[in-house]
């Protein structure tokens, strides 16, 4: 009966020692648990943090480039500033003779007038650069001049005036033969339809006679005031300005005027010299233009007017170089005339050079 009693006693000590391992297992798998979800949250956070760092690398990487670049494209914007002065200053012209002070109108006047004296004694012996003997001939040879030089025209004329020395002959031709007999001035179809109108209309209204007014002259076909005043001033002897493009060029270099427009710029040469002048004052103009004060590269260093004109230092100014640059009989080279008026010093011009015959 003693024994009975003892073994529940030793089932509930193991029973109770069963439960205390039990709870330290729990124990253990919780802490085991904490400790893995910590190791996790460390590693999240470490994941995170390492991109945020990055980009602040990337970005420094980035500055120090653009840096680079913004000092690399200064370095050669200076270097391309200094090569373009220095070949700017390479390339610069020479400097031109110091701008002459603004002058009134009168002193214009008196210095326009004193150039035309100059001239004067230049060129005395200056005259229509074109071959004639009548009105009809001068009239005829003025039209053909345009685009053309006048040696051109002298050298085509005397075939010419030999089949057609009159209006009427000139008015029947045929206008196929008439082109080609004009042919070596250039233009010859339009030239022909001139010469054949104002032709007709000199027979027709004229009575074949060239008429001696200008509102006459350029009522004819392919005759405007340039080509009038040539004929009245050297045919007729009546003053009249001739505008051509050596005229128009060194009236603007003198400083007489500043217009464009033929018309214009001979209102305002008319204004500056008396009537009595102005058809010898467009010879002695003209001369100086064929001869020194070219269009492109003017001889101001061989040039009598140069202390009176306000362009001077357009041309070369060197003595020795622009005396090479001389035309005419003041380079000694012939002239533009086959038959020279007696007093020109220089030699006349050859005519035109025969056909040659096909082999």
């Amino acid at each position: 009966m003693n024994e009975t009693p003892e073994k529940p006693a030793a089932a509930t000590k193991a029973a109770a020692k069963k439960a205390v391992t039990k709870k330290a297992t729990a124990q253990k798998a919780v802490a085991a648990q904490a400790a893995a979800k910590t190791t996790t949250k460390q590693a999240t956070a470490a994941t995170e943090a390492a991109p945020a760092k990055k980009p602040a690398a990337k970005k420094t990487a980035t500055a120090k480039k653009t840096t680079v670049k913004k000092t690399a494209v200064k370095k050669a914007t200076a270097k391309k500033t200094t090569t373009t002065a220095k070949t700017a200053t390479a390339k610069a012209p020479a400097k031109k003779a110091p701008a002459r002070k603004p002058e009134s109108r009168a002193a214009m006047v008196r210095r326009a007038r004193r150039i035309n004296r100059e001239l004067a004694e230049l060129y005395p012996y200056a005259h229509p650069e074109l071959d004639f003997t009548n009105p009809f001939e001068l009239l005829v040879a003025t039209v053909l001049s345009a685009q053309t030089t006048d040696l051109r025209v002298n050298q085509t004329t005397p075939r010419l005036f030999a089949v057609c020395p009159t209006p009427e002959d000139m008015a029947a031709m045929d206008p196929e033969q008439l082109e080609e007999l004009i042919r070596p001035t250039g233009f010859f179809r339009a030239k022909t339809k001139s010469l054949l109108g104002l032709s007709a209309a000199l027979r027709d209204r004229f009575g074949g006679e060239v008429p001696g007014r200008l509102e006459d002259l350029v009522s004819l076909p392919g005759v405007g005031r340039k080509t009038a005043n040539v004929v009245l001033g050297n045919a007729f002897g009546v003053p009249g300005i001739t505008v051509d493009t050596h005229f128009g060029r060194l009236a603007r270099r003198f400083g007489w005027t500043t217009a464009e427009d033929a018309e214009k710029v001979e209102a305002d040469v008319a204004e500056i010299f008396p009537k009595s002048e102005w058809t010898m004052l467009s010879h002695r103009v003209v001369f100086h233009g064929r001869r020194v004060c070219h269009s492109r590269k003017p001889a101001c260093g061989a040039c009598p007017i140069a202390p009176l004109c306000p362009a001077y230092g357009e041309g070369e100014t060197d003595p020795e170089k622009a005396k090479k640059l001389l035309k005419y009989e003041l380079g000694g080279q012939p002239g533009q005339r086959l038959k020279p008026p007696a007093d020109y010093p220089g030699q006349p011009a050859p005519p035109m050079a025969p056909p040659v015959a096909a082999s």
